[in-house]
């Protein structure tokens, strides 16, 4: 699971705050879909904002919110959408924010409030209208490190200029935390200035006579003022290596699939299918992501997990299914306002699809699900004699209260919190949890944490004020209470498939001691279940040192090809042709 209490980055996908817009030239009316840019003017700078609007097959509007300073790239689900050519409004629920503009025919832009806590005019316009800016001299990979106290943060400043002008983003390698926007870049002679919204920080610094080097005060409120020197390593900004992603041309088919979900108004799950070379029928896995927004690769940090498990299994023999997250990249519905039981029902609207396609073998179609994924499949699989196997990659044996505080607790110790320390982090840890999955509503589980997280709390939490807010909505939406009271021996002991159960030693998020032990326990009725902790293996399965998050982008490897080969033979031991 992706879910931990550690604030201190403030580089969450869904950080969002408030400010101003940008106007634009005229627009046709009736063309409304696109790209939309507003630009907020908040206490800690300039922060765009970019709605994503697309029509889908019925003819509705749906769109997504990007953050392109602080989360470029995470698209954020709306929980509800309406623009036309006299007002845009949305609103995201999992954020507690919301958007009302009219359209100002003569400006060409929208006009309106952003509403998130505080309410701030904001306009939206198209894009193209934004001047592009280049700024000379900068472009390359930067490394600088951070001394504070007894805190030592590394960096990487990436600096890039493109048709979109010069864009950076920053690395905080240490934290794990990559690709942060950087705003605000300047030159005026040889002093640089730029912001990270993100974080909150601020930076001016001076170049050195050949360029090589730039030196200068890093600020952030609340911190003494440090000294941050960065080197330029490259004259360009290296991208990192992905061996194992797969690269065409390919021995198997592939086909894109979009597959309605006849159980959820709106939903239409889009995603690939690879097919082995030959005939068939062909047996089948169905790939189940884990929590948070993915697409059908499960890409995280450039790695694509599920591209590399899928091509494995296609070149072996095993039909491939997997699938954009329902509200998602190209897949349509709510994600904010779901929960693992909505993900269940699309899990299985896929599954039912694929036993009707002649050339699967219908009486061989698995699940494999990771993390939140491996709490579904079991969910699908209960019951389900169409359900022919399921293999958990890191799923879970305890309940969601107890995976939050193990996972809690795995971190802050390998981080090298104090003994004390983690005994205060687990009450601090159990007192937001209780909270949140007892209290009878959301009103009610947003008062409770209102009175726990008290500057002290927040602190010790490594946030600041201005994150509370965020934080409680996150742990009062109903995916988190839901997740929080979730038994998977509920179904466990339903569940009579066989069963392949897989974690990483090194697994610091589902800790796989007791989440084996408590799959062990669920399954203890079922003849075929093969339960393995694979040695130094992380959450993604890859061959680690730590298992810590900042390690899985440093790593190339994508996933432990010992972990491939494993999950293949014993599909295909079972179920192959």
């Amino acid at each position: 699971m992706a879910h931990t209490f550690k604030l201190a980055t403030a580089m969450t996908r869904t950080a969002l705050m408030i400010g101003l817009g940008l106007a634009g030239p005229a627009l046709a009316q009736d063309d409304r879909s696109g790209d939309w840019l507003g630009t907020l003017t908040t206490p800690n700078g300039a922060l765009r904002l970019m709605v994503h609007a697309r029509e889908t097959d019925d003819g509705a509007m749906t769109a997504t919110l990007e953050s392109l300073d602080q989360a470029p790239g995470q698209r954020i689900p709306m929980s509800a959408f309406h623009i036309d050519d006299t007002e845009m409004r949305f609103e995201i629920s999992a954020l507690g924010a919301s958007y009302q503009g009219e359209w100002d025919a003569q400006a060409g832009h929208y006009d309106g409030e952003f509403t998130q806590g505080a309410t701030l005019e904001l306009d939206f316009a198209r894009p193209e209208t934004v001047p592009v800016v280049v700024i000379d001299g900068l472009d390359g990979s930067w490394t600088g490190q951070l001394d504070r106290e007894a805190i030592q943060l590394e960096f990487t400043l990436n600096i890039e200029t493109g048709e979109d002008g010069t864009i950076a983003s920053l690395d905080s390698v240490t934290q794990g935390a990559y690709g942060i926007p950087v705003a605000g870049l300047e030159r005026e002679g040889d002093t640089v200035r730029f912001r990270i919204p993100a974080a909150n920080v601020t930076y001016e610094g001076q170049l050195d006579a050949d360029g090589r080097a730039l030196t200068g005060s890093w600020q952030r409120p609340g911190f003494d003022d440090a000294v941050v020197r960065f080197e330029r390593q490259s004259m360009e900004v290296e991208q990192p290596n992905r061996p194992q992603t797969p690269v065409a041309p390919f021995p198997y088919r592939a086909f894109d699939v979009r597959i309605d979900n006849p159980a959820a108004e709106g939903v239409t799950l889009a995603g690939t299918l690879t097919l082995p070379q030959g005939e068939g029928p062909f047996p089948a896995a169905v790939l189940i992501s884990g929590s948070g927004p993915q697409d059908r690769n499960e890409t995280v940090w450039t790695h694509q997990p599920f591209a590399v498990l899928a091509d494995h299994l296609t070149r072996n023999g095993i039909a491939v299914l997997r699938y954009d997250d329902r509200g998602y990249a190209e897949s349509t519905g709510d994600f904010a306002a779901s929960t693992s039981m909505d993900f269940a029902s699309d899990a299985q609207a896929v599954t039912d699809w694929l036993r009707t396609q002649p050339v699967i073998n219908a009486n061989a179609i698995g699940l494999i699900g990771h993390s939140e994924g491996g709490l579904i499949a079991p969910v699908v699989a209960a019951d389900n004699p169409d359900i022919a196997y399921i293999v958990l990659l890191a799923g879970p044996g305890t309940d969601g209260q107890e995976i939050v505080l193990d996972q809690s607790i795995a971190a802050a110790r390998a981080s090298g919190r104090s003994e004390a320390d983690l005994e205060r982090l687990h009450g601090i840890v159990l007192q937001i949890t209780d909270a949140a999955r007892t209290a009878p509503d959301e009103a009610a589980a947003r008062a409770a944490l209102d009175e726990i997280l008290t500057p002290d709390v927040l602190t010790f939490l490594g946030a600041t004020p201005d994150q509370k807010s965020l934080f409680i909505s996150q742990n009062v939406r109903a995916w988190q209470r839901a997740f929080l009271n979730h038994d998977p021996a509920d179904y466990l002991g339903d569940v009579d498939q066989p069963v392949l159960a897989l974690n990483g030693s090194l697994d610091l998020q589902v800790v796989p001691g007791p989440n084996l032990a408590g799959i062990e326990a669920g399954l203890a009725h079922n003849g075929d279940v093969t339960l393995m902790e694979l040695p130094g293996l992380n959450h993604m399965f890859q061959t680690a040192q730590t298992g810590t998050i900042p390690e899985y982008a440093r790593i190339e490897e994508t996933f432990n090809p010992q972990a491939l080969a494993l999950i293949e033979d014993w599909i295909n031991a079972r179920f192959g042709r």
